[in-house]
């Protein structure tokens, strides 16, 4: 039957106006209701009703149901692709993400789509498919298949993009539709796929059957466009028009064909060899076939077979005699392939009744659940006729297992309860099935089990059979329990939560029982994974749908979710307490989004002495589960975990747990999010640090003590020596003292006396933390360093939060720091000279020796200096330009205030200003720091001299550290340059430089390294420590030289012409750079420098670039005329 909304005006009952947009329904309608059985509709409003609808533009209302498919997919595809695939991915999105921030919103959308096809690009180097699959054509179809998924995730993310929907409407119907119709195709093959590279090829087809299921009532079962314009129910008679669904007939047949053959084609063609060699084999192609096509007939009661007819006659019937032919087909094949399979041992019955009564239990209780499914119970006749199939079916079932034929009527009275339940609705009749059912069950187990004397998972057998029969009777009886009155929906809560504990206590003894999971015997398994998996999702989907049916509360929805997921933890860690530990951890971190949901309420916010309380209960519960954290990190790493990651993922776990609360409870608390910043800031650094922990610090447990006592690390990788790690609590200290002055928990800005206590212990602590790690045999640098340090701290924050007497103190501080630079560069050199050479031994051959330790030493301790200055002057440099930049913008800001005071005062315009307004400038005014415009003028006009002068030693140290690292890498000039950009205007040095010409001292410092790294590199090959006959005229260096020093020269020009338009911005003529070109050409192609060939193809660049912009210059003239 098709959903309510999906039939025919003439098919449904009378439908009010006032009723809103329909909306797509699982109730079943009879069709008793219908006004006219024959499906023949004339009508004018019938005809209108189809009329197509408009488009309106909004969000993509699928999200949630396409995550489904295509966030697994994604994730499959970066496990095979690897790393290369995740870099080129990443950088992408942060381009695309760039670029939206910048409101460049088709940049994002076209940097998107350069991300994912450049992601494919690397996918198809990095992967080895072709490899795995050992065949070509296989390795060609799963190329195929990664890149059609990779497609879809493409048009996904294209939907997002809001101006799409406004400018191209059409296109976007079409990418919803496209998006529909080739997920339950890609997605299927995918997840089979991966499912079959975890637990193997023998189920496969079975597998995809599954999937394909799942998919096809996720994809293919009728669903509203989220961009078509709802009309009026009244306007369109409660009917759907059919353009309004995503998919049209076409891709609904095609999805029903890939659900009926594809897992059938797919079981022939992998098991082409053994698919009739018994009797289990043929019965799989019937399964594979028939149990999609009941699904089928399932699926079309939401609308699934709308593409066939809309008549719901025509529908019954398809449903009623297919499903008839269908149900005898898989029942038979069930029993042949799973009863008389798995469970022959439980038959009690000889040979032929055995078959007999186990496909007459079988095929009565299919038919009586299809039956009642499809709606048919619905007289006196029909009702007498299903209480009789459930008396026979259940007299029948007791017989084959073997139940005393004196005690047969016991389950046939079960049977009659059962039946009675269904037809009449009567609570009293399913209590007494439940009654008669623990008997029977209770009989079943102890018949069959209670007398082994079996010792599993540590506990006798007999000690499963009562937890297994209570379980079980609790699970039946729950269903019962749900049906009370709402003021009993306690014992619904009470029931489901023993349940749950059970199952979870009864899942981890078996599952955990013995080591053979875990070393590749799946065939061994008591209590396989996939059941693990089964019944989380299982009770998952029970508690949402009691829970939305206002069967249970709040509260028991809390503990349900977090018992049933803890049981996953089961599949990655072997302690049999991690189920336990993982559901305090869910326990203890899933209140503030499971109790305090609705945040429309007041009662759903938390309060203060709640939020500590829950901030307690984290901390407690992470320790008490320090054991099961311990495991996972093992389990991750391969290796125990130190001290210092174990307690930083503690104190990570206790903060990121906080996030809730802090986000939804208490987001207008500054103090809050400043304290939930630095726990997770520590949590990270224990986590990269790993400080040495002291011995009182750290958990010893059984555990693990004897993780940390297995001799593999020693026999695998030997003895290694290893530095100090103290200095890590250094560097922490430093980061998280910053971290707090920044978000105000010191309150560095209004205190000076704190602010100096601040960035001298700042510096001592960097100091130090150097020294110790990078410098730690030349003993008497650690005072310069340190001071080094104190005076780099000091100038950086007092330059940010400047004081009465800083704009004297701080150029006198930097001229320090300067001074402090050669002399430790020197010193350093001598020190560890002298110090290495005293600890030489005797002779020539150690003396040699040593000098070149010596000197390889020295070398490797300046170039660690030099990398220090550089960074210490870099950040010397951005503090003094930002700091500009902001007076610059309060002058700015003055300027304009006085100049709108001034025009207010002539025209007498005060009384028309708001008093609010006058009153936030009078506060403006009177905050204005003491470091400000006039001042600076006064006072602080060192600021920007000393900016050119940080950032020129900057620059300078980069080009001697490119020489001492990489012999002059190329390259590096077009990183280096950039740093220039911190030059700042300055009378002293840099006259008539301003905010027009930032640019040009990087390219004029680009082309100048160029020709001369150029010049040198002819010079470096030509002279070969004697001038020879090669040097004469005619010979083959005097031709080397004139040929690429002539080459050179060609390149000037251009680089010449910009330069000086970088400095002037001055229109020339237009043809001037464009004349400059072909000058490029031969440097570009006939020199034998590389640099020379740089040089040329920057000109090209150059040449074309200065055109451009002149000529966007021009046209944004013409524009403002």
């Amino acid at each position: 039957m098709l959903p309510p909304d999906l039939q025919p005006r003439s098919f449904r009952p009378y439908i009010s106006p006032s009723i809103s947009a329909p909306t797509f329904t699982t109730t079943n309608y009879s069709p008793t209701s219908n006004p006219n059985p024959n499906g023949t509709t004339t009508t004018a409003t019938n005809r209108r009703s189809v009329k197509p609808s408009r488009f309106a533009p909004s969000s993509f209302i699928h999200n949630a149901r396409v995550s489904i498919a295509l966030v697994p997919c994604a994730a499959f595809l970066l496990d095979l692709g690897g790393g290369p695939v995740i870099v080129a991915l990443t950088l992408g999105l942060m381009v695309a993400y760039i670029l939206d921030s910048l409101s460049f919103k088709s940049g994002s959308f076209f940097a998107v789509w350069f991300s994912i096809i450049s992601a494919q690009i690397v996918f198809f180097f990095s992967s080895n498919l072709f490899t795995a699959f050992g065949s070509v054509y296989l390795g060609l179809i799963a190329c195929f298949v990664c890149a059609l998924a990779n497609f879809l995730i493409g048009v996904w993310a294209s939907l997002q993009f809001k101006w799409i929907q406004i400018e191209y409407p059409a296109i976007v119907l079409t990418l919803e539709r496209l998006l529909f119709a080739c997920i339950p195709f890609i997605g299927s093959v995918i997840f089979t796929w991966a499912t079959v590279s975890a637990v193997g090829m023998v189920n496969a087809a079975y597998y995809h059957m599954v999937f394909n299921c799942v998919f096809y009532w996720l994809y293919s079962v009728p669903r509203v466009s989220s961009f078509k314009l709802k009309q009026e129910v009244s306007y369109h008679g409660g009917e759907v028009p059919d353009d309004n669904l995503i998919l049209g007939q076409l891709e609904s047949c095609l999805h029903t064909l890939n659900l009926l053959f594809f897992p059938l084609m797919f079981h022939v063609a992998s098991h082409y060899s053994i698919m009739f060699s018994s009797a289990s084999a043929i019965c799989d192609l019937f399964l594979l076939f028939f149990v999609p096509f009941l699904f089928q007939l399932y699926a079309s009661t939401r609308g699934a077979l709308w593409w066939v007819s809309k008549n719901e006659n025509v529908l019954r019937s398809i449903r009623v005699s297919n499903g008839a032919v269908a149900l005898v087909v898989v029942v038979i094949c069930l029993e042949v392939r799973v009863v008389f399979h798995s469970f022959a041992r439980y038959i009690q019955v000889p040979f032929p009744l055995n078959y007999l009564l186990v496909t007459a239990t079988m095929l009565g209780g299919a038919a009586g659940v299809g039956a009642y499914e499809m709606g048919m119970i619905a007289d006196a006749a029909s009702s007498l006729a299903f209480t009789g199939l459930a008396v026979f079916v259940s007299a029948a079932g007791a017989i084959v297992v073997g139940f005393p034929l004196l005690f047969t009527p016991l389950p046939a009275v079960a049977g009659f309860y059962l039946a009675r339940f269904f037809t009449k609705k009567s609570l009293s009749a399913y209590f007494a099935f439940v009654v008669l059912g623990s008997l029977m069950v209770t009989w079943f187990v102890l018949h069959n089990f209670w007398d082994l004397d079996i010792w599993l998972a540590g506990m006798s057998l007999k000690s499963f059979c009562k937890l297994i029969v209570a379980d079980v009777i609790l699970a039946m009886a729950v269903p019962g329990v749900a049906l009370l009155p709402q003021k009993l929906h306690y014992l619904t809560e009470a029931g489901l939560i023993a349940h749950a504990l059970l199952l979870c206590y009864i899942e981890n003894r078996f599952y955990t029982y013995s080591g053979i999971y875990y070393y590749s015997f799946d065939d061994e398994v008591m209590y396989p994974s996939y059941m693990v998996v089964l019944t989380t999702f299982v009770g998952l989907a029970l508690v949402r749908r009691l829970s939305a049916d206002h069967r249970i509360g709040s509260k028991a929805v809390w503990v349900l979710t977090c018992l049933y997921s803890s049981k996953l933890s089961m599949l990655f860690m072997t302690s049999k307490a991690a189920l336990w530990a993982s559901a305090i951890l869910l326990l203890a971190v899933s209140p503030p989004l499971l109790l305090y949901k609705d945040r429309s309420r007041t009662a759903s916010k938390m309060k203060p002495w709640q939020g500590y309380a829950h901030a307690a209960v984290f901390a407690l519960s992470v320790w008490f589960c320090r054991e099961t954290i311990f495991e996972a990190l093992q389990w991750w790493n391969g290796r125990s975990p130190s001290g210092g990651l174990l307690l930083g993922f503690c104190i990570l776990l206790t903060g990121l747990a906080c996030v809730p609360i802090v986000a939804l409870h208490f987001s207008h608390v500054m103090s809050a999010k400043r304290s939930l910043v630095l726990v997770i800031a520590t949590g990270l650094l224990f986590i990269v640090m790993q400080p040495p922990l002291p011995s009182s610090w750290t958990y010893h447990s059984e555990l693990i003590k004897a993780a940390r006592q297995s001799t593999d690390d020693i026999s695998i990788y030997g003895f290694m020596t290893s530095k100090p790690t103290w200095p890590s609590w250094l560097l922490i200290s430093a980061i998280l003292l910053s971290l707090a002055a920044v978000t105000s928990i010191i309150p560095i800005k209004y205190v000076v006396e704190l602010r100096m206590i601040f960035s001298i212990a700042m510096g001592i602590a960097l100091g130090v933390f150097i020294s110790a790690e990078y410098f730690l045999q030349a003993t008497v640098l650690h005072i310069l360093i340190v001071t080094t340090m104190v005076c780099a701290s000091v100038f950086v924050v007092f330059t940010h939060l400047p004081s009465a007497s800083s704009t004297k103190l701080l150029p006198w501080v930097f001229a320090l720091l300067v001074a402090l630079f050669p002399v430790t560069y020197l010193l350093e050199g001598q020190v560890r000279m002298k110090t290495v050479l005293a600890e030489s031994g005797v002779g020539d051959l150690g003396e040699e020796d040593s000098k070149l330790t010596a000197l390889l030493a020295v070398e490797g301790a300046r170039t660690s200096l030099l990398g220090l200055y550089a960074a210490i002057f870099m950040l010397i440099a951005l503090e003094i330009k930002f700091e500009l930049a902001s007076l610059m913008r309060e002058k700015v800001n003055e300027r304009g205030g006085l100049r709108h005071s001034q025009s207010g005062q002539s025209s007498n315009s005060n009384a028309t200003i708001p008093p609010k307004m006058r009153f936030m400038q009078q506060r403006r005014v009177s905050t204005v720091p003491a470091f400000t415009i006039k001042r600076m003028a006064a006072e602080g006009a060192w600021m920007p001299a000393v900016g050119n002068v940080a950032t020129i030693m900057c620059f300078a140290i980069c080009l001697i550290l490119n020489v001492n690292l990489t012999g002059g890498s190329n390259r590096a000039i077009f990183f280096l340059a950039p740093i220039l950009l911190l030059l700042n205007q300055d009378s002293d040095f840099v006259a008539g430089f301003g905010d027009k010409q930032r640019y040009f001292p990087v390219t004029v410092v680009i082309s100048g390294y160029l020709v001369l790294t150029s010049l040198y590199s002819i010079w470096e090959e030509i002279w070969q420590g004697n001038v020879g006959w090669g040097m004469q005229i005619g010979g083959p260096d005097w031709f080397f030289a004139v040929k690429n020093l002539a080459l050179l020269i060609l390149s000037f020009p251009s680089h010449i012409l910009f330069n000086q338009f970088v400095w002037s911005y001055k229109k020339r003529n237009d043809s001037m750079p464009l004349l400059t070109i072909p000058l490029n050409l031969p440097p570009s192609i006939i020199a034998d420098v590389i640099k020379i060939r740089i040089l040329g193809l920057l000109g090209i660049m150059y040449s074309v670039a200065q055109y451009l912009i002149s000529r966007q210059q021009y046209m944004s003239g013409l524009k403002y005329i």
